[in-house]
């Protein structure tokens, strides 16, 4: 006679045996991939960290490489808020000094209110902004303050047409002791005004494009501007304006972001040209 043996399950307590049995594997393998995976976590935010800071360096150093000469302003405000103040050039060019040998052409006349004046070379894109003559970041020849700056109020062939009430007040040229042109005569097509705001208390660095020039560097942001780093923990703006025989300016820049308890700081250096 054949027996036959009814199919049996587990019993709870070979279901136990078998769950802790994998709880205790589990636990184990934790151990071992914890601390890879923890740095891989790590170096992904420092690295993220570090590409924050490096790129907002970076942006505003490309920025600064066209700042119009003797145009850079830092101020500090209290609470430890920076100011990093600039004009954007986007092109310039040379006018002409002197009519030519049959007395033509269209000289920009620094001993009146001259409103034209013709351009030698391509013309840059003039059209809707402004120009700067000579600007030395001092009163009587200050951008900002517009003693000579002037709108552009139209493009005419090659001839820049401004708008003028008074007369600028000094002529770029270089003169050799003949009194002959050897260089210069130059001038620079700006926008409005560009401000780094880095504030440690927000943990941000905005970019301000203003809409004005003013005489007073602005010390108050404006609600909306783009913001381009967060997580903002200290940040410092330094100017040095004869870095190289009064030719050459140096901006210096330190910028640190904290998260989770870490940090990255990062140091950059631009030099902007002084020579108007």
């Amino acid at each position: 006679m054949t027996t036959r043996r009814r199919p049996r399950g587990f019993t709870l307590v070979e279901m136990i045996v078998v769950i802790v049995i994998t709880g205790i594997i589990g636990a184990i393998v934790a151990i071992f991939l914890r601390a890879p995976v923890q740095g891989y976590v790590d170096s992904a935010r420092r690295a993220e960290m570090t590409d924050i800071a490096d790129t907002a360096l970076r942006r505003i150093s490309r920025d600064l490489r066209l700042a119009l000469p003797n145009s850079v302003r830092v101020t500090t405000i209290s609470g430890g808020s920076q100011f990093l103040e600039f004009i954007p050039t986007i092109g310039g060019g040379r006018y002409r000094d002197s009519t030519d040998s049959s007395g033509a052409g269209n000289i920009l006349d620094f001993t009146m209110a001259d409103t034209s004046f013709e351009v030698l070379g391509t013309m840059p894109p003039a059209t809707g902004n402004q120009i700067v003559v000579y600007n030395l970041g001092i009163s009587g020849a200050d951008a900002y303050a517009g003693d000579n700056r002037r709108a552009v109020s139209g493009v005419t062939g090659n001839v820049i047409s401004i708008t003028s009430a008074t007369a600028l007040p000094f002529d770029s040229c270089q003169y050799d002791t003949s009194g002959n042109v050897v260089g210069g005569c130059r001038f620079q097509v700006v926008q409005n005004p560009v401000t780094y705001v880095c504030d440690p208390t927000a943990g941000t660095l905005t970019r301000w494009q203003e809409t004005s020039f003013q005489a007073t560097q602005p010390t108050t942001l404006p609600a909306g501007q783009p913001v381009m780093a967060t997580n903002v923990s200290a940040c410092s703006f330094t100017y040095d304006a004869n870095v190289v025989a009064q030719r050459s300016g140096l901006v210096t820049m330190h910028l640190t972001i904290t998260e989770q308890g870490e940090s990255v700081g990062l140091y950059n250096a631009t030099h902007v040209s002084n020579v108007p």
